[in-house]
């Protein structure tokens, strides 16, 4: 990544999430001034533990539906990184309420705000769950279906808000529809854990993991690193082109689940043996889950200069070094 953010004053909300808290872990070690935003909903106060005390780095606890709150946090900032929301098809499904008035209430309300203290540039994440029922492989940015969930209805909203208010306003808006990401400080906990590191935390607890469906189902899992890099150059980008725009951030590879228990055992079976003989097991689908999911990264690699460095492989030999010493 040859452009770099560096010496900026920048808001990431939802900052002390999985992947907030690894973007302000690399905004800080490029000589930003970074204000975390979170109300601690979702987000763990151990993720920004270790910034605590960095002279560049401001905890502010606010929530993004409080328009007070999002005045406040967004002043005098160049760049905001807006992570905030509550994330999980199946949350959404369970309660539909609190999903759209914090992905879709929330999001205005902190775009608003950004508009108003003459934000630079405002980058957000998005998702893949916008691509809905399109059948199409792989997904490119122009072709999306209907949404499968209130979750994925609520992302799609906010870019629709991003480009109204960026034709009406004049606020530089760029969307990134995540893919699957996983890394460290992605919380394999709860009811919601995202799939990757709660294989990873059964599998090192000799547990079988529960695969929904026949396993068949494919992700195109995403690195934290590749989705750190997306986020910079979407800030940096002086292409005016790439302005306003929303784009697939993905490694533009496909790996079903079953495929991923294998490399999960291979990988964490270097570190105990037993772990390659636990077996998965199998349950019933999900609603609301997309079947298969596979990004053409071409968009972005145009318009944004883009080149995702991390595989599946790859990545989780990174992911499981940090969960097997953390966990």
């Amino acid at each position: 990544m040859n452009k770099v953010l560096e010496n900026k004053s920048i808001l990431v909300t939802g900052g002390a999430g999985f992947i907030g808290s690894n973007l302000i872990e690399f905004l800080l070690e490029h000589n930003n001034n970074v204000v975390c935003m979170d109300n601690f909903s979702t987000g763990k106060r151990e993720n920004i533990s270790e910034f605590i005390g960095n002279r560049n780095f401001k905890l502010f606890e606010g929530d993004i539906r409080n328009y007070t709150d999002c005045q406040k946090a967004a002043e005098g900032v160049d760049y905001v990184f807006h992570q905030a929301a509550l994330g999980s098809v199946p949350r959404s499904i369970n309660d539909p309420m609190t999903t759209t008035d914090v992905n879709i209430g929330g999001f205005v309300k902190m775009l608003f705000a950004s508009k108003e203290a003459g934000v630079k540039r405002f980058v957000y994440a998005a998702s893949s769950s916008t691509y809905g029922d399109h059948p199409d492989l792989p997904k490119t940015e122009e072709k999306i279906g209907k949404p499968l969930s209130p979750y994925a209805i609520t992302k799609f909203a906010d870019e629709l808000y991003a480009d109204n208010f960026s034709k009406i306003y004049g606020i530089e808006t760029i969307g990134l529809r995540y893919f699957n990401v996983f890394g460290k400080r992605q919380d394999p906990h709860g009811a919601y854990a995202a799939v990757i590191p709660l294989f990873i935390k059964q599998l090192i607890n000799h547990e079988q993991p529960i695969i929904n469906g026949d396993g068949k189902h494919s992700r195109d899992f995403t690195y934290i690193k590749n989705v750190i890099q997306a986020n910079v150059l979407a800030a940096v980008t002086d292409n005016e082109s790439a302005v306003n725009q929303v784009y697939n951030v993905a490694y533009g590879e496909n790996n079903n689940l079953n495929q991923l228990v294998a490399i999960l055992k291979e990988n964490l079976s270097k570190y105990d043996i037993e772990i390659k003989s636990v077996q998965a097991a199998y349950g019933s689908e999900r609603p609301g889950d997309v079947k298969h999911s596979l990004a053409s990264v071409e968009k972005a690699k145009k318009l944004l200069a883009y080149h995702p460095e991390y595989s599946l492989t790859s990545g989780l030999e990174e992911a499981i070094d940090w969960y097997w010493n953390n966990l």
